[in-house]
């Protein structure tokens, strides 16, 4: 007991906590950075290492032919042919070579190889290499080499230069941000509104209201979906609105959003002191008034906390896209791209990684800006209900 004690004393519990975060965040942390390092890597090298060798040399086996047989000369009793396995602008050192693909590294580079019928091939680090016979060459094509290769870690940002210009990647990022942005807005506004109603002003009907909200956060997307694209296109047709267009989307999705919103934002805004309130009012301060001057500036936090919420789940959201803005490539937001993408260029490691860093970097810039705001936010608003 007194040893158990004297851990306590120590603060052991606190830091198995702060060990087992740390630990969390690591295992969140390192597939995004290996989708970083890819995304910024030469597609050869992806192709032959992982990501976790970017820093170091890639060995890779590739394949290459010697020079044709007649531009061998003769020296003395022997035939030469030389030059280089390397095209022009290749480079690299080779570790070992071969001349089965069974076989790519059975010689060493350097080292002469004795091939049979009078034949030794020299293949030296930096590509050049010595091709003799004790005779003439028979074949009229150039013997095929296969080789062990080692090339320096390259890194370019030409794959996001693809991404962004060729593929509507930059197109749906912008599709994507037009959606999001106004769909987290629009729901915050209306929210606001009514949170401070259902915490400070006096109705009939109030409970009921509050109860029904709470019940609204646990209706399942799925199942409103349709009820709600019915609706739309009802009430479009009779407006002359377009069935598939940026208003639907940012109305679904501040529907979807509004009951989580007023929750969180009636909570915290209930838990505001009450003097603050009553002293506005003896001051002569209207509702409007206290809500826009008093509430909206403490309500900070709360707000915050669910804009994080709501921009990620717009963001990141690909249903209720397909439904209200469907597949036009015109109109298609960043997670239809992406999952087009990965149907067409499914072996391009070095297009699909850069465009999934692209696709969460706008989330991350978004998080890390309000992320000390989002557990006050949610804290107070869970303690302080009223």
């Amino acid at each position: 007991m007194n040893a158990v004690a004297g851990l306590r004393r120590i603060g052991l519990p606190r830091l198995i906590v702060h060990l087992s975060v740390l630990l969390i965040c690591i295992i969140w942390l390192i597939p995004t950075l290996g989708i970083l390092v890819t995304s910024f890597r030469d597609p050869a090298q992806i192709t032959s290492s992982g990501w976790w060798t970017a820093f170091s040399s890639a060995s890779q086996t590739t394949a290459s032919r010697l020079a044709d047989p007649p531009a061998a000369r003769q020296e003395g009793t022997n035939y030469v042919i030389s030059g280089s396995v390397f095209e022009a602008g290749q480079g690299g050192t080779v570790r070992a070579f071969g001349t089965r693909v069974a076989a790519p590294g059975e010689f060493q580079a350097g080292q002469p190889a004795d091939l049979g019928e009078g034949e030794t091939l020299t293949v030296n680090e930096d590509g050049s290499y010595t091709y003799t016979k004790n005779g003439p060459f028979e074949s009229e094509r150039g013997r095929r080499v296969y080789l062990t290769i080692a090339t320096p870690p390259t890194f370019t940002t030409q794959n996001y230069n693809t991404v962004l210009t060729s593929q509507g990647i930059g197109q749906s990022f912008v599709n994507s941000l037009t959606v999001a942005v106004p769909s987290t807005i629009i729901p915050i506004l209306i929210a606001a509104f009514a949170a401070y109603a259902l915490s400070w002003m006096e109705f009939p009907g109030r409970a009921l209201i509050i109860a029904m909200v709470v019940g609204l956060i646990v209706v399942p997307l799925q199942m409103s979906l349709i009820p709600l694209l019915r609706m739309y296109n009802e009430i479009g047709t009779f407006f002359g609105v377009p069935s598939r267009s940026y208003a639907g989307i940012w109305l679904a999705h501040s529907a979807f959003g509004m009951p989580l919103a007023i929750y969180l934002l009636r909570n915290y805004i209930a838990g505001l002191p009450k003097e603050i309130i009553e002293s506005a009012r003896v001051d002569g301060a209207s509702d409007f008034e206290i809500f826009i001057r008093i509430v909206l500036p403490l309500s900070f936090p709360a707000l915050a906390s669910f804009s994080i919420f709501q921009f990620l789940w717009t963001w990141n959201d690909l249903l209720v896209a397909m439904v209200f803005l469907g597949t036009n490539r015109e109109q298609l937001v960043l997670t239809g791209a992406l999952n087009a993408l990965l149907g067409s260029m499914g072996g391009r490691w070095e297009i699909l990684t850069a465009s999934a860093f692209i696709s969460i970097l706008v989330p991350i810039i978004v998080f890390f800006a309000l992320q000390r705001y989002l557990v006050r936010g949610l804290l107070a608003g869970s303690v302080k209900g009223g």
